[in-house]
């Protein structure tokens, strides 16, 4: 089975002012395209995403969601339901068996609170996941991550209209690279990587990310069990206050070798 492409060609033209513009045939863009998830054969959500990666998409979907409570994920498979659109590609079936709960809405649902009005889902969280583990990363570490993630971005590179997400080492080293049109998406591609390695909980790990750090990506990176989430641009107030809560190292603006600390 061929797999999706992530990128296609558009014909384009550059504008200046008092210039003529001409027609491109190299411009490039990102694809996206929906994909439905699917555990144990129930549905729990819908993503708009790139192709690629679909398999650690979805099982990292399932495992930093909770929706697994522990269960090994068996197996992960393209399925088809008899839509055009949705064969083959773009519904992605997970399986522990039947052995993972009934999937129950999304604790995050609603990604866009600030302030404490979320204060009833961080209660939740501490209850359901507890404090992470591990030793602190360097804040060396953190303020280089970004720059490090940005050598490895070659479908942002191409289109300029992706993001990324990386696993830290506690030595600086940026690995497990991952890009998406969705910010989420490229963590939850991460996530699945390690899982499939058995690399979870992410004990003493970071995870840096090219966007900003949301409620969403807090949530996520508490879930796998990094020990620190380092973003290129600035968190939200639920965020932080959910990184306090989960005692996850959480710095933004991270560029050019600097960073802002929002709890260490």
């Amino acid at each position: 089975m061929a797999a999706r492409s992530r990128k296609a060609p558009w014909l384009a033209r550059n504008w200046q002012p008092n210039q003529t513009s001409e027609p491109r045939e190299n411009t490039l863009l990102a694809c996206e395209e929906p994909m439905a998830i699917e555990l144990d054969g129930v549905r729990v959500a819908t993503t708009m995403r790139t192709p690629g990666n679909d398999f650690e998409l979805a099982a990292g979907f399932c495992y930093a969601e909770g929706l697994l409570a522990g269960h090994k994920v068996l197996d992960v498979r393209y399925c088809a339901n008899g839509s055009a659109v949705a064969t083959d590609f773009n519904v992605v079936s997970v399986s522990t068996g039947g052995k993972a709960p009934t999937p129950t809405p999304r604790l995050n649902s609603t990604t866009s609170s600030c302030g404490f009005c979320g204060t009833s889902e961080i209660d939740e969280l501490v209850s359901a996941l507890g404090p992470v583990s591990g030793d602190a990363l360097s804040w060396d570490a953190l303020a280089s991550a970004p720059d490090r993630l940005r050598s490895q971005q070659e479908l942002f590179d191409d289109t300029g209209a992706v993001h990324a997400a990386g696993v830290l080492a506690p030595t600086g080293d940026v690995s497990i690279v991952r890009e998406d049109v969705g910010r989420h998406n490229a963590v939850d591609k991460v996530i699945g990587r390690l899982s499939f390695d058995d690399a979870l909980p992410a004990v003493g790990m970071g995870l840096v990310v090219s966007g900003r750090a949301s409620f969403e990506l807090v949530h996520k990176a508490w879930g796998a069990g990094f020990r620190a989430l380092v973003a290129v641009s600035a968190p939200t107030a639920l965020a932080v206050s959910t990184a306090t809560a989960a005692n996850l190292q959480l710095a933004g603006f991270a560029r050019n070798n600097s960073l802002t600390i929002y709890t260490d």
